[in-house]
């Protein structure tokens, strides 16, 4: 069953996050039972620009409290290795003319996720002190970069720290079923290693 805060109003939800990503407890991963720190925070597709207005929000007011966020959006991300590599516009020049399969190919071979792109967020993690690590830009990065890769992969670098994954769709935690990241509320990824940040107790 959908915990009722999912479905509660922006603003609701907003002061739970701020509330929970500010307390000692979250900061110093009490309670997680030896499992990495990855948070889900799943939200309708719908909602996407007000969420992404709430992550800045968040961002601010936790500076003012002196806790420090590094922001990875994933789409942001993966245009800087094409660029850096070269490739972004040769395949903005290309890309009317190449079929879908060629070009999902393509994709999935210079944005392999245990190759490029963990070792570009590691690269980005030693750039300065943080205390919280969020990622965005997940739904824009699909279907050349799937959430669970992400996740599965990451947790080889980043255990030190929570970590927030805004997810654009749901988290369904079932300790027997296995617990299901839905994209877009439609598209089934397996992944049990995370908590819903809205089960997270303040």
């Amino acid at each position: 069953m959908q915990n009722t805060l999912e479905t509660s109003k922006m603003r609701d939800r907003f002061d739970h996050l701020l509330k929970l990503m500010s307390s000692s407890r979250f900061l110093n991963k009490e309670g997680l039972g030896n499992e990495v720190p990855f948070f889900i925070c799943p939200f309708k597709v719908e909602e996407t620009h007000e969420m992404y207005r709430a992550i800045g929000q968040l961002i601010t007011q936790l500076g003012q409290q002196t806790i420090t966020i590094l922001e990875i959006n994933l789409y942001r991300l993966t245009l800087e290795l094409l660029a850096k590599r070269g490739l972004l516009e040769k395949i903005i020049e290309s890309e009317a003319t190449f079929p879908k399969e060629t070009l999902f190919e393509h994709f999935e071979s210079v944005l392999a996720t245990e190759k490029y792109l963990i070792p570009a967020i590691a690269e980005k993690m030693l750039t300065g002190e943080f205390q919280i690590m969020f990622i965005t830009g997940i739904g824009e990065v699909f279907p050349y970069i799937r959430s669970h890769n992400i996740l599965n992969n990451l947790q080889k670098v980043a255990k030190d720290k929570p970590t927030v994954f805004f997810f654009p769709g749901e988290y369904n935690a079932n300790n027997l079923s296995g617990s299901t990241l839905k994209l877009f509320s439609k598209l089934d990824d397996k992944y049990y290693r995370a908590f819903n940040i809205y089960h997270c107790q303040i």
